[in-house]
């Protein structure tokens, strides 16, 4: 016997959720046939995949070996029926695209319509991750080409420059602070709302304040821009955001925003991909019209 994709999709799920019921939901099938469904994999391969405790599921060492290979399965077979069902109807081409926050919010947009005016007949699976994990991501095979912030590992992936941004400081309605622009070491006496901790700018900000030996006062840690630029304006906290990601919500919620002067507020952005050699020829156009409209 062979493993099925079904049970390859389940671990996988498994794998990315640390949770077998998790899994079971997301596969559509019932906790019991997806527990069932596991051990018999793991029968089959004569290794156990994953290691269960009272907190979830963690993937052994051959475990981390068959995601590797499960999602090449699954790639390939979604590539295989996908294209195929998409030339019936005259589509040519699918990229799998993931972004950070950042990037998605900025620049993202406006790209990818040029990019869809000349090539119309290629289509975008888009997700939106933290760098870090797109990272993964791309390593893994889960995604054709992703963009990251530059400074973080990449582990041998191939990379092209993207875009670049500046952060800001972003303040409530009535906030003392009145320069132009300012140090991040000025702000250390506030207390901060931000994105949860594996965020680019999350760690940037731990790291900056780190460097200069002061606490850094997370009060309320959120998980998109709009949330956390809302409970700036609720007084909960002043944050540091991309400019042109801040400028969104800067009028309605009443935000003043303050360039901040550090080196590492400048951040610039990269194209990541496993090998572009070997990406499919929509996938290869896509990274040479995001690096020409730089």
């Amino acid at each position: 016997m062979r493993p099925d994709l079904v049970s390859l999709e389940l671990f996988l799920h498994a794998v990315d959720t640390r949770s077998l019921s998790k899994a079971a939901t997301r596969s559509h099938i019932a906790l019991a046939a997806a527990s069932r469904r596991i051990v018999l994999l793991e029968e089959m391969l004569g290794v156990g995949l994953l290691d269960r405790s009272s907190r979830g599921v963690q993937p052994t060492p051959a475990g981390l070996a068959l995601v590797h290979h499960a999602r090449q399965v699954l790639q390939e077979v979604g590539r295989l029926t996908g294209e195929l069902s998409e030339y019936a109807r005259g589509v040519k081409g699918r990229v799998r695209l993931h972004s950070n926050t950042s990037a998605l919010t900025q620049f993202l947009p406006e790209h990818l319509a040029s990019f869809s005016a000349k090539f119309p007949e290629i289509r975008f699976d888009i997700e939106e991750k933290r760098s870090i994990e797109i990272v993964e991501a791309i390593s893994l095979g889960g995604a054709d080409v992703g963009i990251v912030v530059k400074g973080l590992p990449t582990f041998g992936l191939e990379t092209f420059p993207y875009q670049s941004d500046h952060l800001v400081a972003v303040l409530p309605k009535g906030h003392p602070l009145k320069a132009r622009s300012v140090a991040f070491e000025q702000l250390l006496d506030h207390d901060f709302a931000s994105l949860e901790g594996d965020a680019s700018i999350t760690r940037a900000m731990i790291g900056a304040a780190a460097s200069v030996n002061r606490p850094l006062r997370l009060r309320v840690q959120v998980w998109s821009f709009e949330a956390m630029c809302r409970m700036i304006q609720a007084g909960l906290g002043i944050g540091i955001l991309p400019r042109k990601a801040a400028e969104v919500f800067s009028d309605t919620l009443q935000l003043r925003l303050v360039p901040l002067t550090d080196g590492w507020a400048q951040r610039q952005y990269l194209l990541c991909v496993r090998e572009f050699k070997s990406l499919p020829a929509h996938a290869r156009r896509l990274v040479e019209h995001f690096t020409s409209a730089r």
